[in-house]
């Protein structure tokens, strides 16, 4: 299935930014306990991308450039719109390998969202960045759908909109993975891209 355009031009910016070369001089960040997978039980487990949901701890992340920041911004509002679809149908979905598959998302994704909220930028002149309003990542006319599909579509349309939006988190982790600088930043991106690969599969489809 080919990138959305969101997608195609998230990645362009992550690799025109990582030419560019220009550090975010706000020198090192705080964060969260360091990355760390979450085990999932179930004939839908897939590989967690998740990380340490703990308080900040005493070890820098480092320094952070602008493509580090551009890309866990746009992850934040990707894994916040994750959580909208999923709990947009949690209580309609029939299949229970689906139901299951889609709490282990929910629960990865909520514990990801505290740690790239925590290495964002504050202050600073990477605070712009990470402040970008996130509305509108993804798809609205997929969400209308899975809101307005009939009771026996649900299941189905579930796998084609979630799929469809991990598909575009595994592209631009993928991107990530090639020009980030920070290494902690690059160890989630693999992470990422690992884990919504195994879930695209999950949900009937190749990335």
């Amino acid at each position: 299935m080919p990138r959305t355009p969101l997608v195609s031009v998230l990645a362009a910016l992550l690799l025109t930014s990582a030419c560019a070369g220009s550090p975010d001089p706000g020198g090192p960040q705080p964060a969260p306990a360091p990355p760390a997978g979450s085990t999932v039980a179930g004939s839908a487990a897939v590989g967690s991308a998740a990380v340490g949901s703990g308080s900040v701890g005493s070890a820098s992340l480092g320094e952070l450039s602008g493509i580090d920041v551009v890309f866990l911004s746009t992850m934040v509002g990707h894994s916040e719109r994750t959580l909208q679809i999923v709990r947009m149908s949690r209580d309609r979905v029939r299949d229970d390998a689906l139901r299951t598959l889609a709490a282990a998302i929910e629960a990865t994704e909520a514990d990801e969202l505290v740690a790239m909220r925590g290495w964002l930028p504050t202050t600073g002149p990477g605070a712009s960045a990470a402040a970008h309003h996130h509305e509108g990542h993804g798809d609205d006319a997929a969400l209308d759908r899975l809101r307005n599909a009939p009771a026996p579509d649900v299941d189905r349309v579930l796998r084609e909109v979630l799929g469809d939006h991990q598909r575009s988190a595994a592209d631009l982790a993928r991107a990530q993975i090639g020009v980030g600088r920070n290494e902690r930043v690059r160890d989630l991106a693999r992470r990422i891209e690992q884990s919504r690969t195994a879930e695209v599969d999950l949900l009937g489809g190749t990335p």
